[in-house]
């Protein structure tokens, strides 16, 4: 029922943009030498013409999970401790974008690095084709700047992955035995007080089947730490599954690309100049300090806009 009403809202948009063009032509068979309504029907073809690109746009969110929540994990990988400062920037950046949208975040369970920064973050996101918008983010993010932790303030290049997963429903999507599941609890290692680090609060699941591990220890309730452990491994496994039809898809269609960290799909550059770069779709823009503040609108249009061109 509830897709049924979704479709039934999109037919009602593109039902309501026919008539509109449909009185249009009627209004241009009128016109004739009426400049003032010549005017008024120029207004009215631009905002026809709006509307129509940005139905043709929502024709990107294509795949049966676009329109989910979103569960964002964010990976520090070489770099050492400027890797693990660049996972708190991207971190406060996909919190800003988010804000921006209005939808819901909630940091599930970070993991604090040694000196600064995290060495991974993952984060809930609640809203309207998250999925559809954030799946441009899935990937190596590469960060080259003056390091504040180099005594000699030398350039360094840090590496980070981003990994973007549509969140499971519970029994429908996934569904995980109870034997499959191996739950362990240890004390959390993070801030949080006396209590998260004297009591075994923290959580450890062991997918047995996949061999696919998932800590949770950013609350101090043992409960609600496995109830979020569960909601992350659910992603996971449907974000698995995923990649294997994709996988196979790309196998059968004689095309293979390693995702390694060489492959990165953005580039973050604070010096010796300022820029940041698509390198799937070459949008670029040297307001570096605004995209890092979540202005990613311009990277995720560009992105979805080069897969319905490969599409067509």
């Amino acid at each position: 029922m509830r897709q049924l009403a979704e479709h039934k809202k999109v037919v009602q948009r593109w039902r309501e943009l026919e008539e509109r063009v449909a009185d249009l032509i009627e209004l241009v068979s009128l016109a004739e030498e009426d400049e003032v309504m010549q005017a008024e029907i120029q207004s009215e073809v631009e905002e026809v013409s709006s509307r129509l690109g940005e139905l043709e746009f929502q024709l990107a969110f294509r795949s049966e999970y676009d329109d989910r929540n979103v569960i964002l994990a964010v990976h520090a990988g070489a770099g050492g401790t400027d890797s693990q400062d660049w996972v708190e920037m991207l971190m406060r950046m996909y919190l800003r974008w988010a804000e921006r949208y209005g939808y819901q975040t909630e940091v599930l369970d970070s993991s604090p690095g040694e000196e600064a920064g995290m060495k991974s973050v993952v984060i809930g996101i609640s809203g309207d084709y998250v999925c559809g918008y954030l799946k441009s983010e899935h990937g190596v993010h590469r960060l080259v700047r003056l390091s504040p932790f180099d005594a000699d303030h030398a350039r360094h290049t840090s590496f980070a992955l981003v990994e973007v997963m549509p969140e499971a429903k519970a029994d429908v999507d996934i569904k995980i035995a109870p034997d499959d599941v191996k739950v362990e609890t240890f004390r959390s290692s993070g801030p949080g007080g006396q209590h998260m680090q004297k009591t075994s609060s923290a959580v450890r699941l062991t997918h047995l089947s996949t061999g696919l591990v998932v800590t949770c220890q950013s609350e101090r309730s043992q409960y609600r730490n496995k109830e979020i452990a569960m909601r992350i491994l659910q992603s996971r496994l449907l974000e698995r599954r995923l990649a294997e039809q994709a996988e196979e898809k790309t196998r059968v269609k004689g095309k293979h690309v390693a995702a390694g960290w060489g492959n990165q799909i953005r580039s973050y550059v604070l010096h010796p100049y300022r820029m940041v770069k698509d390198h799937r779709t070459d949008y670029q823009t040297g307001d570096t300090d605004a995209v890092l503040d979540g202005a990613l609108d311009d990277f995720i249009t560009a992105y979805l806009r080069s897969l319905m061109g490969k599409e067509k």
